[in-house]
């Protein structure tokens, strides 16, 4: 029996249509939504992320269906937040396309470990702070910005009221590679410590990719300024856990690894080598049962458009034979027991690790999870198009580069 807590804001992927093609040819629209709010100029680490929160909400976006559409309405935005920065701003901001930087400028890790690129959110005026985001909000579907900021939230909850002393945890940069076009290639770098968003948009091509990925959640549940309960991952365990629920025992068998959490493998910002082999295959799955596992696939690939999501889901979906995957830990979704849940989506076209982090980090807060199911780190890597092939992963360097030193570090922070 599934235990968690209810709450007004969860963010949750739509139920994908069996198959992915159906979504193409419906042109089912998933869009982001305008909203309006106020708020003050950023100053000093407490108040900034009160208006970095305040900026995302009042970053406004064209809606978009299509990848065309999604790729113009981005470019355009972040053309916009080109107009609201200085010279010496815009140079910080920018990279040329193929900079290797890219490869080492996001991580697990906190901000402070791990340099970033590009401009410190916390840096720039509320005007700027409200553009930047409209970038984003152009950029992901109403879901995917949901969950985005839901993610960001987290951490500046955890900044105002944990026992933490990182003050990094409220900081998230923004850095582009190559020209904003909707003609050419180019790349959004998005992330602070437990958000790492490479999307590279291909006006040239009509695509878009979000190979690599790192998304994280500390704390499970949080409240936010308005009284608001957030759960950023609810989409993620309920889907994963449909997906288990569905094998038959022998299937479970094949798929499961242990009682004990087991650590990430492929590191975010690291090189990895993709393992697969272990588990259970796709091709061992039904076809119901596949469709429940390209519903947890989407909790990553379909941050975008409608379009952009059935694109790269059509893909995974004609590799599912080849793919597969295994499960460590619980096998309950209840977030009052056990240590949580690990587990790794191996294939041609998608890498994914789900890894709860056996640790707080000194990030406590009384009566709320900011350990196991409640602190999570995941990966979504391409292994045939990482970063559109515009660069090659280096190998993380730590302090000075991206993921955890020697590029597998079972946890960050």
């Amino acid at each position: 029996m599934t235990t968690h807590t209810d709450t007004k804001m969860r963010p949750r992927r739509s139920r994908i249509v069996w198959s992915t093609s159906l979504l193409l040819a419906g042109g089912l629209v998933l869009t982001g939504c305008a909203a309006a709010a106020t708020g003050s100029a950023a100053s000093g680490s407490a108040s900034s992320t009160s208006t970095i929160s305040a900026a995302a909400d009042s970053a406004e976006a064209e809606l978009s269906s299509t990848t065309a559409e999604t790729i113009a309405n981005t470019a355009a935005a972040a053309e916009a937040f080109l107009a609201t920065l200085t010279d010496e701003q815009r140079e910080t901001l920018q990279y040329d396309y193929d900079d290797e930087t890219k490869t080492t400028s996001w991580s697990n890790f906190p901000v402070t470990f791990v340099e970033r690129a590009g401009l410190n959110l916390a840096d720039l005026t509320e005007e700027q702070q409200t553009a930047a985001m409209a970038v984003l909000k152009s950029l992901l579907s109403a879901e995917g910005y949901e969950t985005v900021t839901a993610i960001m939230g987290g951490d500046e909850y955890l900044l105002e009221t944990s026992s933490s002393t990182e003050a990094s945890l409220g900081q998230y940069y923004i850095a582009f590679f190559g020209d904003p076009s909707d003609t050419s290639a180019w790349e959004v770098q998005f992330g602070g410590h437990h958000l790492g968003i490479n999307a590279t948009l291909d006006g040239s091509a009509d695509a878009i990719t979000f190979a690599p990925t790192h998304l994280g959640v500390q704390p499970a549940v949080y409240t936010d300024a308005d009284g608001t309960e957030v759960q950023a991952f609810s989409g993620m365990y309920e889907t994963a856990f449909e997906f288990y629920d569905s094998l038959t025992d022998a299937q479970k068998a094949d798929l499961y690894q242990g009682e004990d959490v087991a650590a990430m493998v492929c590191a975010p910002g690291g090189t990895c080598d993709y393992p697969t082999g272990t588990g259970l295959s796709g091709a061992d799955l039904t076809d119901e049962q596949k469709r429940l596992l390209l519903d947890v696939i989407a909790n990553w690939v379909g941050l975008s458009d409608a379009e952009t999501t059935a694109k790269a889901l059509a893909e995974i979906e004609a590799t599912l034979d080849e793919t597969y995957i295994n499960w460590s830990g619980a096998t309950v979704y209840d977030m009052t027991e056990g240590d949580g849940i690990y587990f790794q989506i191996s294939g041609p076209k998608a890498y994914i690790e789900f890894a709860s982090q056996q640790g707080s980090a000194g990030a406590d807060v009384d009566g709320v999870v900011t350990a196991g199911w409640g602190h999570v780190h995941t990966i979504y890597r391409d292994p045939s198009n990482d970063y559109a092939n515009s660069a090659t992963q280096q190998e993380a360097s730590g302090m000075g580069g991206g993921g955890a030193p020697g590029g597998t570090g079972p946890s960050g922070n």
